[in-house]
């Protein structure tokens, strides 16, 4: 029974893993591309992309923090 629940929290840790680090790879693109907005708003309004940047930025950080959530309700489920 123990070597069972051994392999069952190795399998939760590695999905957990799988997982977590996409997540955080999202959060760096939210980071980068704010910056990226951030540095070249004056150039991005001149040609009226501002909006559509700061729209996909946006979405961007919804789906992280959407991602983040679904994470953390499925470990405190004991799914992963």
């Amino acid at each position: 029974m123990k070597l069972q629940d051994e392999s069952t929290n190795q399998k939760k840790l590695a999905l957990r893993i799988a997982w977590i680090i996409p997540n955080v790879f999202c959060y760096a693109l939210v980071i980068y591309f704010g910056f990226y907005v951030i540095d070249n708003a004056s150039e991005l309004k001149e040609i009226n992309e501002f909006g559509k940047w700061v729209f996909m930025l946006f979405c961007l950080l919804l789906a992280s923090l959407y991602g983040s959530f679904r994470i953390f309700t499925w470990i405190r489920a004991g799914k992963i």
